[in-house]
């Protein structure tokens, strides 16, 4: 695997400096600022690869951005609304950008609305430690009595909207404030913008768009951007719900392996590819991730590994992110398809034979607590996780080179 680490630019509190003390190869950032919908030019993608290749001091790192993530598809594009084929356009131009400048793989998503949804950024646990939880009684509390969402109620079990109403009765208005913060957290770059009117604006735009609806819609994006993709020598892989069922009415897609299948299919070129997150997969206990990157591996072009554990398994259910090798997924099961997919690419000559991965979040431990950074995406806790994967790797790699692998 190639080691990588996430980067959200120059404001982030942990830099190019700290990265090269974590051992990684790679970088993994974007274009956070440009509006989405918009093209990312050549002078805003050189900018931010001399951004990367430079430490604090104004020194060589030796880095480079290698994985994009992400490149974000517009709303507009998801509901075929509005100015979405030029939209589409654009993004095929930042991709063509992006490969002149010499990157070659793409991560994106196609969730409705929310990138990702935690109703809690630094729960405590009992070794003191951080880490970011989805409570479906808090976003029930959320979706039924804050953001007031008609129908809202139906969508979750009686027991669920019970505990809901009792815990929306005891918070205050500060702690109201606090979880709505948090949802609307996972609208990108948007959580200190976006008011519930806003939020009750964008999810009436998905009023038309079913669940069939929006599998077309994807259909029609990767039917022109794949062939784009391999004219340009890109993988692009798409990422996957988080957490993978449906919230806020929305429909969700991309949450199990048979999603995964169906959208492979619909454009089957190479370049349309996944990006294995274990971490929002695994929030589900019907999938496999062992055996996904064992039957899928092929099309897999991104890795994030981390780990979560459930409250109870059912769809939805409560989770926490726990610590690398901690939590439900067998990460040394996972690691070890992905060792047997690189080894089956170098026989065959492929040049993607090492695939990009990233110690996703990480729980915050020692100085990460206080410390400010993006919600997920501490210093110490990833540098962490990605020790351990090393560990687990270096370990496996051992059993293959004696098998003659």
């Amino acid at each position: 695997m190639r080691h990588t680490w996430r980067w959200f630019g120059p404001k982030d509190p942990v830099s190019t400096d700290d990265m090269l003390q974590a051992g990684v190869r790679g970088v993994v950032t974007a274009l956070h600022h440009v509006p989405t919908g918009a093209v990312w030019t050549p002078d805003e993608i050189a900018k931010r690869q001399r951004e990367v290749a430079t430490t604090r001091g104004g020194a060589p790192s030796g880095l480079a951005w290698e994985v994009v993530e992400s490149l974000p598809v517009s709303e507009a594009i998801k509901t075929q609304t509005g100015d979405w084929r030029a939209h589409v356009g654009n993004w095929i131009a930042s991709a063509r950008n992006l490969r002149a400048a010499g990157i070659e793989v793409i991560c994106y998503n196609f969730m409705p609305v929310l990138d990702w949804t935690r109703t809690d950024l630094g729960w405590r646990r009992p070794n003191g430690a951080r880490c970011m939880r989805f409570d479906l009684a808090d976003f029930a509390a959320f979706d039924i009595h804050i953001l007031e969402r008609p129908g809202a109620a139906e969508d979750f079990p009686e027991e669920i909207r019970e505990e809901a109403a009792r815990r929306f009765a005891e918070m205050d208005a500060g702690r109201r404030e606090q979880l709505a913060g948090n949802v609307v957290f996972g609208l990108p770059g948007a959580a200190e913008r976006l008011g519930m009117a806003d939020v009750r604006a964008l999810l009436e735009s998905y009023a038309p768009v079913t669940d069939a609806r929006l599998r077309a819609h994807f259909h029609d994006f990767l039917e022109q951007v794949a062939p784009v993709a391999r004219e340009l020598g890109l993988r692009l892989c798409c990422h996957p719900d988080d957490p993978p069922f449906p919230l806020l009415g929305l429909p969700r897609i991309m949450s199990t392996e048979k999603d995964y299948a169906e959208r492979l299919a619909a454009v089957d070129l190479p370049e349309n590819g996944i990006t294995l997150c274990s971490g929002s997969l695994g929030a589900r206990p019907d999938n496999d991730l062992p055996g996904m990157m064992r039957r899928l591996g092929d099309r897999v072009h991104f890795l994030h590994l981390r780990n979560v554990r459930r409250d109870t398994e059912t769809v939805p259910a409560s989770f926490f992110e726990d610590e690398h090798l901690g939590g439900q997924t067998d990460m040394v099961a996972l690691v070890e398809a992905v060792l047997a997919e690189e080894a089956r690419r170098r026989a065959a000559g492929r040049a993607d034979a090492e695939i990009p991965m990233r110690p996703d979040h990480g729980q915050e431990i020692l100085d990460d607590i206080g410390r400010g950074g993006q919600p997920g995406y501490p210093a110490i806790g990833r540098l962490k996780g990605l020790a351990e994967l090393r560990g687990v790797e270096a370990a496996l790699a051992r059993r293959f080179a004696e098998a003659g692998a």
